[in-house]
C-alpha cells in the first residue's frame, strides 16, 4: 500500500490552502471590482459647458439623489458625479446584487420609488407643485427605463430631473439628470441613449 511521508502530507496541506487562499482572494477581487460606467461625453450636450466627470467611488455618493433617497444599498455600490459651469448636473449609482434576482428586485423597487416621487414631494410639500412622466422601456441587456420629474416651489425656480434605470446581470445602474426647468425642457431622446449607453458599459 502506498503511503505519504509526513513531509509529503505536510506540503500537499500547505499547496491546498495556498490554492484555497488565491481562489477566495480572486473571487473577492472580482466582487469588488467596480462596474463600467459612463463619462461627461455619454450625457446629453449642455449648450454652454463641458460635461466635468468625477472620480469612479465605492460607495453611495454623500447626498443621495432626489426621488431615491433610503433606497439604493451602500453594499455593493459605486457613484460618480458629473457637473457643468451651470445649474446641471448628474449622477450614477450602480450596485453589484448578490444575484440577477436580487438585481431585479432591486431595479423594480427603484423604479417603484421614482415613479412615486412627485406624489411623495407633494404630500411633504405644501403649497408645492409636482408632475411626473414615464418615457418607457429601453431594450437593453435585462432592460431599461426612463422617467421625467418636474417641482416647483412658489418663488423660486422649477427643477426637472430624468432618471434611467436598468440591469445587466445582476448590476443595476441609475443615472439621474438634473437642472433648472421643467419636462419640456428634458433632453429626453438624448436621455434615453445616455440610459442604453450606461447599462451596455455595466460588464463590458
Amino acid at each position: 500500500m502506498f503511503r505519504r511521508s509526513a513531509t509529503a502530507t505536510t506540503a500537499l496541506a500547505a499547496l491546498a490552502a495556498a490554492t484555497a487562499l488565491v481562489l477566495t482572494g480572486s473571487t473577492t477581487a472580482t466582487a469588488a471590482t467596480a462596474p463600467g460606467f459612463i463619462t461627461g461625453t455619454d450625457l446629453p450636450p449642455h449648450p454652454g459647458s463641458p460635461w466635468y466627470t468625477g472620480e469612479v467611488t465605492k460607495g453611495l455618493p454623500e447626498f443621495a439623489p432626489f426621488c431615491l433617497e433610503g433606497a439604493l444599498p451602500a453594499a455593493g455600490s459605486w457613484h460618480r458625479t458629473f457637473g457643468t459651469e451651470f445649474d446641471t448636473g448628474a449622477v450614477q449609482v450602480s450596485v453589484r446584487s448578490s444575484s440577477p434576482s436580487a438585481a431585479a428586485k432591486l431595479a423594480a423597487a427603484l423604479e417603484r420609488k421614482v415613479a412615486a416621487c412627485a406624489a411623495d414631494w407633494l404630500r411633504a410639500t405644501p403649497g408645492g407643485t409636482a408632475s411626473w412622466q414615464d418615457y418607457g422601456k429601453l431594450p437593453v441587456e435585462e432592460g431599461a427605463h426612463v422617467y421625467g420629474v418636474h417641482t416647483s416651489i412658489p418663488e423660486s425656480e422649477p427643477g426637472v430631473h430624468l432618471y434611467g434605470i436598468g440591469r445587466d446581470g445582476s448590476t443595476v445602474t441609475v443615472v439621474k439628470w438634473g437642472q433648472m426647468g421643467n419636462l419640456s425642457d428634458a433632453p429626453v431622446p438624448a436621455f434615453k441613449k445616455t440610459t442604453t449607453t450606461a447599462v451596455n458599459k455595466l460588464n463590458p
